[in-house]
């Protein structure tokens, strides 16, 4: 399983912005994969909140974040990004960055196989 590294949460106000990084170790053939963000709650099953495709770049994003939240991908750098505008204290969560199959799709929590340990993201009121 290759190594996935998130960095970015943090502590925000309301409001506020934070932008997520995931980094995927080299030996992964990052552009074949589609990527996506899942977030944990406490006290809450996982959830899908973002996904892009491995082909055309497409994005689907869970009702929760739609029009806040925007997923994007680097395939020179490996990396994948979550930019998290207007966060409301309900996004209070850990993140997971995770790709799933060669190939595979991009709109559910089911699509996607491995995942990084994560990163806090804590949403003040």
């Amino acid at each position: 399983q290759v190594q996935l590294i998130e960095s970015g949460g943090g502590l925000v106000q309301a409001g506020g912005s934070l932008r997520l990084s995931c980094t995927a170790a080299s030996g992964l053939s990052f552009r074949l994969y589609s990527w996506g963000w899942l977030r944990q709650a406490p006290g809450k099953e996982r959830e899908f909140v973002a996904g892009i495709s491995w082909g055309d770049g497409g994005t689907y994003y869970a009702d929760s974040v739609k029009g806040r939240f925007t997923i994007s991908r680097d395939n020179a750098k490996n990396i994948a990004y979550l930019e998290m505008n207007h966060l409301k204290p309900e996004d209070t969560a850990v993140y997971y960055c995770a790709y799933g199959l060669v190939g595979g799709g991009y709109r559910s929590e089911t699509d996607f196989r491995s995942w990084g340990r994560g990163t806090q993201v804590t949403v003040s009121p």
